[in-house]
């Protein structure tokens, strides 16, 4: 493992702090294939994204999982905001890191990521042609989980008042020292709506892998991006690198990897299903881990 600071050029004066994985009997006179993780919203690198890290290090890969812009090491102000562009981008911005050593063969870069960070992964790749092949694990397109809900029952016009919420944050924060904050997962085990989502509160608010870096919020401005944004924007014309999705037969969020599948433009896609898996299984879970990073290593081996 090296840690790596990484000062971005997207605008935002933003230095991106990760951790490289190396694989074992690392040469730094030859070249490797590298992948650059990206994690759940909410997350940081110390939880899912830094065990897929290790877990393809582990089969000769170069990894680098990363904390978004303003979340986790990284730096930039406000904390907590998710802005859905600037996630995109921060990909794209470990890539550039990447270009810069000599190590890393420029030409078998892919990324994948978990939950919304798979979300970001496949816009990222929409947008960077530096980008070969791309993963996702419980792929969230995270417009549209807010906008539709985590089932897919909520139609579009209906989210209205949650940009008007995200309006009427701006203007809170604008006029106090104190910035408006809502959930991306469950703070308090009692605030679940369903099995799936106490497993969310689970994973980030107890032992099983709460982080001090990752308080489980974002800043309520962030919302009217989120709702409007899509990650698939332009897939069915611009996503035509090979792409290997992997998704819980169990999991609520299925239908986002689904709609994933149907609208990239790729001649070389595959859904890899893992029965008994809900969404949250596969971000520390055995066996499922196992079995996605399986599937990964194989697709990345073969396409990179």
């Amino acid at each position: 493992m090296q840690n790596v600071y990484i000062q971005t050029l997207n605008g935002q004066g933003v230095t991106i702090a990760a951790v490289i994985y190396q694989p074992a009997g690392f040469d730094a006179g030859k070249q490797y294939p590298a992948i650059v993780i990206a994690h759940p919203g909410g997350g940081v690198k110390e939880q899912a994204s830094g065990l897929y890290a290790q877990k393809l290090a582990e089969q000769g890969f170069l990894a680098i999982a990363f904390d978004a812009s303003f979340q986790g090491e990284s730096t930039g102000l406000p904390r907590q905001l998710e802005n859905p562009y600037i996630r995109t981008e921060d990909i794209s911005a470990v890539v550039d890191y990447l270009t810069t050593l000599p190590y890393v063969d420029n030409n078998r870069v892919g990324a994948m990521g978990i939950c919304a960070g798979g979300g970001y992964t496949a816009n990222a790749a929409i947008n960077d042609r530096r980008i070969k092949a791309i993963g996702t694990v419980s792929a969230v397109n995270i417009g549209q989980m807010f906008r539709n809900g985590w089932e897919n029952i909520v139609k579009d016009a209906d989210a209205l008042p949650y940009i008007e919420h995200g309006s009427q944050a701006r203007t809170s924060d604008a006029n106090s020292t104190e910035l408006a904050t809502l959930p991306l997962a469950p703070m308090r085990e009692e605030d679940a709506p369903n099995e799936e989502l106490r497993e969310a509160w689970e994973y980030y608010h107890t032992k099983r892998c709460q982080h001090p870096n990752a308080p489980g919020f974002m800043t309520a401005r962030s919302l009217p991006q989120i709702i409007t944004y899509d990650a698939y924007h332009k897939a069915e014309a611009f996503l035509t690198q090979p792409i290997q999705i992997v998704v819980g037969s169990q999991a609520g969020s299925k239908w986002m990897s689904d709609d994933l599948l149907a609208r990239a433009a790729s001649g070389d896609k595959q859904r890899h299903v893992i029965e008994g898996a809900n969404h949250m299984s596969l971000y520390d879970q055995q066996p499922y881990v196992s079995e996605a990073v399986a599937v990964l290593a194989k697709f990345f081996q073969s396409r990179l």
